[in-house]
């Protein structure tokens, strides 16, 4: 039987608002990490960490195509760099790395940086702001030390509320270890209506709706409304390019994660949906069902 590694997190919230300033860190670990929003920037800059080199993420909202965009960068002092990002506008939430014995050098940060970058645009998660991106050399001890810096930066941030390098399909590692607990995520489910076929994979985050997924053109009467959450929903996957017209239906131009199977079956239909009722495996088994069977098991 393989051993699953267990790993204590502790986030310590200094205004006692998951949402504002928050501290990270990992047993056994001499990382940090320091999160918070925009709006806390003052209180963020006044932290003792934010003296020191690091590695930081900005996150927000591209105001040329409305997805969700990324900035990554590094700084032998934190507190100058982010100074100097206040005038950039899309960004609401920042999130730095130090090490608590000072070791990271402009080398190690360099090269943090660029792995940070490839690990995001691999995910695909949001849209990279970085225009350029450096490098650097490290000796072979100092790699090894940075790719146990990075798994452990890559455990905190979700619990942070950043999922930057969580792939919407996990590696074949990943699906296997999820597997041991949850058989659900290893399944592709189907959805139809009408004529239209959708396939979806169920995820920690909620149901990734696969590249080919057919959607109707048009809406239920229930949500033809402007302000109905389904039509605005669909109208920015419209925008953004992940629904295009084929005349007959929408088409998913590429993999689509949302926050529940109910949200995709909705996107899909046109309308209000049960998204459990509506997603079932290939032995027609509604989502719903098989996690009743699973609780039951």
């Amino acid at each position: 039987m393989e051993t699953v590694t267990r790993t204590t997190i502790k986030i310590f919230l200094l205004y006692g608002d998951p949402k504002k300033l928050r501290i990270g860190e990992i047993s056994n670990w001499t990382g940090k990490a320091v999160a918070g929003p925009r709006v806390d920037i003052e209180q963020i800059l006044q932290r003792p960490e934010a003296e020191g080199s690091g590695v930081y993420i900005l996150t927000g909202t591209d105001p040329d195509s409305g997805s969700t965009a990324a900035y990554i960068g590094e700084a032998e002092s934190i507190k100058v760099r982010l100074k100097q990002h206040v005038s950039k506008e899309f960004w609401n939430h920042a999130v730095f790395f130090v090490s608590k014995d000072e070791n990271l050098t402009k080398a190690h940060i360099r090269y943090l940086e660029s792995q940070m970058i490839v690990m995001a645009r691999t995910a695909g998660r949001m849209k990279l702001m970085n225009v350029v991106e450096s490098s650097a050399k490290l000796p072979e001890s100092d790699i090894a030390d940075m790719a146990f810096f990075i798994e452990k930066m890559k455990q905190l941030l979700p619990p942070l509320g950043m999922d930057l390098f969580v792939p919407i399909h996990p590696s074949v590692s990943e699906a296997s270890q999820a597997n041991k607990s949850n058989n659900i995520e290893n399944e592709i489910f189907g959805g139809s209506y009408r004529k239209l076929k959708a396939e979806a994979k169920i995820t920690a985050n909620g149901v990734v709706v696969l590249k080919g997924s057919q959607a109707a053109i048009q809406e239920r009467n229930s949500a033809r409304d402007e302000q109905h959450w389904v039509k605005k929903l669909r109208a920015g996957l419209i925008q953004s390019g992940v629904l295009a017209s084929t005349g007959e239906s929408y088409l998913f131009t590429e993999d689509y994660e949302f926050s529940s199977p109910s949200a995709a079956a909705a996107v899909i239909v046109g309308g209000n949906q049960n998204g459990r009722e509506f997603w079932k495996n290939s032995d027609f088994v509604t989502l719903k069902a098989l996690e009743e069977q699973e609780i039951n098991d």
